[in-house]
Formats: structure tokens, C-alpha cells, sequence
């Protein structure tokens, strides 16, 4: 069996009156992601992982944010059109772990959403998606409230 580990990671500030998504759920909160598609960097370092585990560089290389095409996607859009590339290589996920740092709001309430979100858009069973989101203690941009990070792993087997 071939086997490829990758790992993914995401940053994006917060900014006040835009939307916040993260893991293709749109959470309320003042606060949303900066960035040129939605901001939702729970996929993005997703995408990477994914994107890591076969050698293809990152989301950037695939979807430039200079791009107009790419301005203000759905991220799920994107995470598809990564599986895609997986399953062309002939590759299928086995799993994805991804956690995410942010200090507020508390994001418990919205894991299980975001693993059916994720695992719909991947096309993969909810039990092969892990979320898990952590504050930083009021430590760092996270914990300052500044902004939002994502890691992630994948596994995927041929």
C-alpha cells in the first residue's frame, strides 16, 4: 500500500464587520477572516496538507490570491477541486486532523458542522474528519485576538 502523509498550516488576521468561516461554516461573531476568498483557514491548511501529501505545492500555487477568479470563493470550492487532484493521482483520503487556534468565539459548539461540512465536500465518511480548536491561553496573535490559525494533516492511501 502507498501511503503520503502531509501537513498543512494557515494564518489570516481577523478584522472587524467581515465574515467568519472556518471549516465551511459560517459562525457569527463581530469579527471576520482578511482575505481574498473567504478567509476560511481551516480548509486552507487542509488544501495544503492534501496538497503537501502528493508534492504539489500549497492552495497559492493552485489559487493565487492575485487572481480575480479566486476573490471572494467559497473555500469548499476549492477543497474540492484539491480532492479532485487527489483522486486523479489515484489516491483516496484515509483521514484529516486539523486544529484550529482562536480565542474567541468558542468554536465547540460548531466541530461537529464543520467535520459534516468538510467531509461532505471531501466526499469522505464524517468519521475519517477531526476538528479540534484550542485558544492560546491570551497568548500570541490568536490569543491577542488578531487573528486565526489553522493546522492540519492528512493521510492518504493508493
Amino acid at each position: 500500500m502507498d501511503m503520503r502523509i502531509g501537513h498543512g498550516y494557515d494564518v489570516h488576521a481577523l478584522a472587524e464587520g467581515l465574515r467568519l468561516v472556518i471549516g465551511g461554516v459560517e459562525i457569527e461573531h463581530t469579527k471576520g477572516c482578511v482575505a481574498h476568498s473567504d478567509g476560511d483557514v481551516a480548509i486552507h491548511a487542509i488544501c495544503d496538507a492534501l496538497l503537501g501529501a502528493l508534492a504539489l505545492g500549497d492552495i497559492g500555487k493552485l489559487f493565487p490570491d492575485t487572481s480575480e477568479e479566486f476573490r471572494g470563493i467559497d473555500s469548499k470550492i476549492l477543497l474540492r477541486r484539491v480532492v479532485d487532484e487527489v483522486e486523479k493521482r489515484g489516491y483516496r483520503i484515509s483521514n484529516v486532523d486539523c486544529t484550529i487556534a482562536m480565542q474567541r468565539p468558542k468554536l465547540r459548539p460548531h466541530i461537529d458542522a464543520m467535520r459534516a461540512a468538510l467531509a461532505a465536500t471531501m466526499g469522505v465518511e464524517c468519521d475519517r474528519v477531526s476538528v479540534k480548536a484550542t485558544t492560546t491561553e491570551h497568548m500570541g496573535f490568536e490569543g491577542r485576538e488578531e487573528g486565526v490559525s489553522a493546522h492540519a494533516v492528512a493521510l492518504l492511501c493508493r
